[in-house]
């Protein structure tokens, strides 16, 4: 009978002190401030540390422009293909963004909330304000679930001018998703390799339109710290579940980044199709594609060069909608970014966007092309 009391007190013991450390691997160690290199932050894949012990990193930036567009067309206050610096000859905030990032051994979630011009234009009214807002668990050894609101994963450029190399989004990215609302399913083989299944609610909605789901599969592949390699791949029907003809999306889009020296480069493919969407012949599918070249130099220390190449095929009208470009699009871009120090960058850029159709307004004239000459000021912490 002593034997048995002295067996249970010390599981009790034992059962109280792995509570309290699981429990105290909960507790974050809180760090203020963003990492000073930004770009493709958010392309890089997971990757997480997995820590004994928990860390919450608490983030703010703030994005302010000065735009001029030759194209004097303007829809509800913004410009036409609005990102960044979506007005005309104002003084504008791109976003000012709070954000938070917690990450424990078996634990993460994210939640960003942001403000100003990009929000506004290309996030839905009902979570305007919502950036992210997600929570994964891990399921065992290296696999994660994680579920809520996501940014998106899909093209190298992204809604926030400090993680690219430009300070605008190409068209290529500019229409594809920003957003994502579902569950993603991740591995991570080793360091080097990531795979990852998804099922969201939409293309570019956080509420889904009908009762199927968007599928799609990410590969993520660093084989070193120069070189970055990934796939997404986006299958679903987008059409109301009111019309009887449907419409089911395919998407493949596909980047790689290098990172050498006084170098960065980044280049994007983009391939996709969609049925009963030939313009001609509705019964037909149709297809678009799209590709970016852009590269920075940094001459100085402080001080970088950029250019960048774009082009986007969609006739069809599958991702640009109302915006008819014609056969195709393609524009051109040259920037330089100072950095007085390592959390503030300003960007000086000018952008021509040339296409097939006459929809740029200037003046009393219709022309093919618009000239963009923006300034832009970054600073987070």
């Amino acid at each position: 009978m002593l034997r048995l009391v002295i067996i249970l007190f010390l599981g009790a013991q034992f059962a109280t002190y792995a509570q309290e450390k699981e429990s105290n691997t909960l507790i974050p160690k809180v760090i203020v401030g963003a990492d000073s290199n930004t770009i493709f932050e958010t392309k890089k894949g997971v990757h997480e540390a997995n820590q004994d012990y928990a860390i919450l990193k608490i983030g703010a930036y703030v994005s302010a422009y000065y735009a001029y567009y030759d194209d004097e067309t303007v829809n509800n206050g913004y410009v036409q293909i609005p990102t960044m610096a979506a007005r005309n000859k104002e003084l504008g905030l791109n976003m000012a963004q709070m954000s938070m990032k917690y990450t424990a051994k078996n634990l993460r979630g994210n939640l960003g909330l942001h403000f100003g011009d990009i929000p506004s234009t290309v996030w839905p009214q009902q979570y305007n304000m919502i950036q992210e807002a997600n929570a994964g668990v891990k399921l065992f050894k290296k696999l994660w679930l994680d579920a809520g609101f996501f940014k998106s994963h899909v093209g190298v450029e992204s809604t926030e001018p400090r993680e690219n190399i430009t300070s605008s989004m190409a068209l290529a990215d500019n229409f594809e998703p920003y957003f994502f609302a579902g569950a993603k399913l991740t591995y991570e083989f080793n360091e080097k390799l990531l795979v990852q299944l998804n099922t969201f609610n939409s293309y570019a909605s956080f509420v889904d339109n009908n009762k199927n789901k968007l599928v799609g599969l990410s590969i993520v592949y660093n084989p070193n710290e120069k070189w970055s390699f990934t796939y997404n791949f986006l299958n679903g029907t987008e059409s109301p579940d009111s019309i009887t003809k449907k419409q089911m999306r395919n998407y493949n889009n596909f980047y790689f980044t290098y990172t050498h020296k006084k170098w960065i480069l980044a280049l994007e493919g983009n391939y996709g199709w969609q049925t009963n969407s030939l313009l001609v012949d509705s019964s037909k599918s149709a297809i678009v594609y799209s590709g970016l070249i852009v590269a920075r130099y940094q001459v100085l220390q402080s001080t970088g060069l950029y250019a960048r190449q774009e082009f986007l095929s969609d006739e069809n009208r599958i991702l640009t909608g109302d915006v008819d470009f014609g056969k195709s699009v393609y524009g051109t871009t040259f920037g330089l970014e100072y950095k007085p120090i390592k959390n503030a960058a300003l960007n000086l850029q000018w952008r021509n966007l040339n296409c097939e159709k006459l929809i740029f307004k200037q003046g009393n004239k219709i022309v093919n092309q618009r000239n963009e000459f923006i300034i832009c000021l970054d600073v987070w912490f």
